[in-house]
């Protein structure tokens, strides 16, 4: 009788310490979880804290890179129609490359400098340079692209050089034959593009014929009066020198060739500035900031070719 109580008492310590040992393990894993849980949170802090510093540095050199960050928002732009197409490249561009929507008003470079002038758009659009008493109110022009002109004729003329004066005396008819400009006895054949196209603008306003050219063909695109140029040995036309090709003869203009150079000099005449205009007594949005920063800058300089246009010098 007393072994078996001796027995049981031994039977009962035993299992005492088993339960012990049994809450100890648990104990222990629990605590080797937790660790675990609060190790794992710690590394996914210290990488998304790490990411995040990446991110900011990645941005940080993008924007000391001059790159164009993604801003999103609008910019009203309002004015000129010779600056339709180059605002047509930019607004899908600009806005792919910034997410910033650019709205462009096509309303004549004078209503355009009268809409930035009282506030209702962000930037005005001119296909010429501020006049002394527009700039006296407050605006600056910013040049963005210049509009250089070509001069073209037949490679069978000999004529290599005109005045601007001579230009615009066989564009309104007052002189009707080569020979009195030192070509051959031929009749002048005058070709140009039709009514309000951006180049048939620009070129009569800089000759000082708008309005009073008589044409005998108007072409309604800048290959089609090249192409016509080129067929014909007493024809005269005008092209962006952008799409200017091999098949036609470019003339100097007072002795000026017409390039790229001579028409970011200044030096070539039969050009035209594009300007954006900004009003000083309105704060710029950031958006609108942004744009006219990217229109000034190399980077917009393919476009500005694309446009048939001449990029201003950097």
């Amino acid at each position: 009788m007393k072994a078996k109580k001796i027995l049981a008492i031994a039977a009962a310590a035993l299992l005492a310490v088993s339960a012990l040992t049994a809450c100890g393990g648990d104990t222990t894993s629990g605590s080797s979880e937790s660790s675990a849980s609060e190790s794992s949170t710690s590394e996914s802090s210290t990488s998304e804290s790490s990411t995040s510093e990446s991110s900011a540095s990645e941005s940080s050199e993008s924007s000391a890179s001059g790159e164009v960050s993604q801003m999103g928002g609008s910019v009203s732009t309002d004015g000129s129609t010779s600056m339709e197409h180059l605002m047509g490249i930019y607004q899908e561009v600009y806005s792919e490359l910034s997410g910033t929507t650019i709205f462009y008003n096509p309303t004549g470079s004078g209503s355009g400098i009268t809409a930035v002038t009282e506030g209702r758009c962000d930037i005005g659009l001119a296909s010429r340079d501020l006049k002394e008493e527009e700039a006296a109110t407050g605006l600056t022009g910013h040049i963005v692209a210049i509009d250089g002109i070509a001069v073209i004729v037949n490679p069978e003329n000999p004529v290599a050089d005109l005045s601007v004066e001579q230009i615009k005396q066989l564009y309104t008819g007052e002189v009707t034959n080569w020979s009195e400009v030192g070509g051959n006895d031929g009749e002048v054949v005058v070709i140009g593009r039709e009514s309000g196209s951006g180049t048939r603008d620009g070129f009569e306003e800089v000759v000082d014929a708008a309005d009073a050219c008589v044409y005998n063909q108007e072409l309604t695109s800048t290959g089609a009066v090249i192409a016509a140029v080129a067929s014909n040995p007493n024809a005269i036309g005008y092209a962006s020198l952008s799409a200017v090709d091999d098949t036609v003869k470019t003339l100097t203009v007072g002795g000026v060739e017409c390039s790229e150079e001579t028409i970011q000099s200044g030096d070539y005449a039969v050009q035209r500035n594009f300007v954006m205009v900004t009003n000083d007594n309105e704060e710029l949005s950031a958006e609108a900031e942004a744009f006219l920063n990217w229109a000034l800058s190399e980077d917009a300089d393919e476009y500005v070719r694309e446009a048939g246009c001449v990029p201003i010098q950097h």
